[in-house]
């Protein structure tokens, strides 16, 4: 159903800054934390006396403490200590590989010796003085390559985002899609078009005339394990669309990390990046509040989705010339997937 050999977004730092906070990724329940010197740990959310869930206890001087009988807990899953008991006989706990990188916590649930922080494709985005980033978190009652699917093919928007960043065009434009490795590509290019609303605004928020034609572009990558980054944009049409010069467009990155929590639910850390006003607070926060309303407009849709191919597990669905993304990056989940699995000796 999902690799485990690979970097997920667990957190953001933030929601571990004063506890320590209990997430299930990929059927792994997990507890993050900062340890010693704030540096980030994970470790199984089970106390290994009764069963009790690490995550609702604390966390004193790095030290994670259990909220039922005070068992503290290193952070390579060994106890340390117990009030009134010996302990270098309890049974050691599941740690994890977690790193902490361009503004999120990672976690590896797979085998620990394969973990390698090379394997985290780079962000240019992130910690970059040119860049701004505004995001979010949903919990999603769907399987997560349901939005890799989404996401892969932007179709759907003339229909379920009609208010926001939908149009007429997307439908009659085609769309090209191509692989390098494991990286898919899906790219559209739509010319002399009027941008819909959250483009008008994006264009009034880098002082450019929003009623006029434009240049659309939406390329959209997946890299495994299940995240996909999306280049999008508008430039005042005849200014060379894609390749425009930064004072004629807007453009940004739509950032889509997707963590699988269940075979069912994942976490969805979303967000924009963008490189043009970037010190304009306001604006991050304006195009946080409309990225917001469409991806729960998503949400309403996949979970649907869900309820129905749940129901209907035998169905088979029709794969047309606009699902080649998503085609194309289930074929590289499949395969690692496979990869992972035990081979049988005859």
């Amino acid at each position: 159903m999902f690799p485990k050999n690979a970097w997920y977004v667990a957190c953001t730092p933030d929601e571990i800054d004063d506890k320590p906070l209990g997430r299930t990724i990929c059927n792994e329940k997990i507890v993050f934390y900062r340890g010693v010197d704030s540096v980030v740990a994970a470790v199984e959310d089970f106390c290994p006396h009764r069963g009790a869930q690490l995550s609702l206890g604390s966390v004193c001087e790095g030290q994670l403490v259990c909220g039922y009988h005070g068992l503290v807990m290193g952070c390579d899953g060994k106890t340390i200590s117990m009030p009134g008991q010996r302990v270098q006989g309890f049974p050691k706990i599941r740690a994890y590989p977690v790193i902490e990188k361009y503004g999120f916590i990672w976690v590896w649930p797979g085998d620990a010796d394969q973990a390698d922080v090379a394997r985290l494709h780079p962000l240019e985005w992130a910690d970059n003085p040119d860049w701004a980033y505004g995001g979010g978190l949903y919990h999603i009652a769907c399987d997560y390559r349901l939005m890799v699917d989404n996401l892969m093919d932007l179709t759907h928007e003339t229909y379920v985002h009609t208010s926001s960043i939908g149009q007429a065009e997307i439908d009659q434009t085609p769309v090209t899609t191509r692989t390098d490795g494991d990286h898919v590509i899906t790219s559209r290019f739509m010319e002399n078009v009027m941008p819909p609303p959250f483009w008008r605004a994006n264009l009034r928020g880098n002082h450019l005339a929003d009623d006029v034609p434009v240049d659309r572009w939406q390329v959209c990558h997946f890299y495994p394990p299940s995240h996909v980054l999306i280049e999008v944009g508008v430039a005042h049409a005849g200014k060379g669309g894609y390749h425009a010069d930064p004072k004629d467009k807007v453009s940004s990155i739509v950032v889509d990390f997707l963590t699988p929590e269940t075979e069912t639910s994942m976490w969805y850390f979303w967000g924009m990046a963008r490189n043009f006003n970037v010190k304009d607070t306001n604006l991050t926060a304006q195009i946080r509040e409309g990225q917001a309303k469409v991806f729960a407009e998503d949400t309403a849709v996949l979970e649907a989705q869900q309820r129905n191919l749940s129901r209907y597990p035998e169905r088979k669905l029709l794969m047309l010339n606009i699902d080649a993304g998503g085609v194309q990056s289930r074929r590289i989940i499949d395969r690692l997937i496979a990869a992972e699995q035990p081979r049988l000796v005859a």
